[in-house]
């Protein structure tokens, strides 16, 4: 298991490649970027608590590594600032099979969404405007 919070980028293939060296029969990877919905943002700032981060997202990745009993799992979360398109984090699962490793990614990204500890803050030719956290978030959680 491997969590990364860091301002660096993070190469993908790299990322991936650690997990496919295992005994996995599947690799599942999703990349979050920062998005552009309205237009006109200039840049995405994220902040969190070091080292609480860091347990909150390995006690996330235990819990799946546990319940599909992956063969390893990977999260990567970037903070500081970020423009439109960079990206900003990565979860990758792998198991056995595939229903498992697509099962825990998607869980993974759906408690990184709503309950990991970051702030995220837009900023645009308007101003900035911290995130609220979208309902269709926690509803999200709903099914685990």
């Amino acid at each position: 298991m491997r969590v990364v919070v860091s301002e660096a980028d993070y190469d993908l293939g790299a990322e991936a490649a650690r997990l496919e060296a295992g005994q996995a029969g599947a690799v599942v990877t999703f990349t979050g970027r920062v998005r552009d919905v309205e237009g006109g943002l200039r840049h995405m700032e994220i902040e969190h608590y070091p080292g609480m981060t860091e347990r909150a997202l390995t006690d996330m990745a235990d819990q799946a590594v546990k319940r599909w009993d992956l063969t390893g799992a990977t999260i990567v979360h970037r903070h500081g600032t970020l423009a439109p398109g960079a990206r900003i984090m990565m979860v990758a699962t792998a198991a056995r099979h595939r229903a498992a490793a697509f099962a825990a990614a998607e869980f993974l990204m759906d408690y990184l969404k709503s309950r990991a500890p970051f702030w995220k803050k837009e900023v645009t030719s308007e101003g900035a405007e911290w995130v609220e956290a979208a309902t269709r978030d926690e509803d999200a959680l709903t099914r685990w």
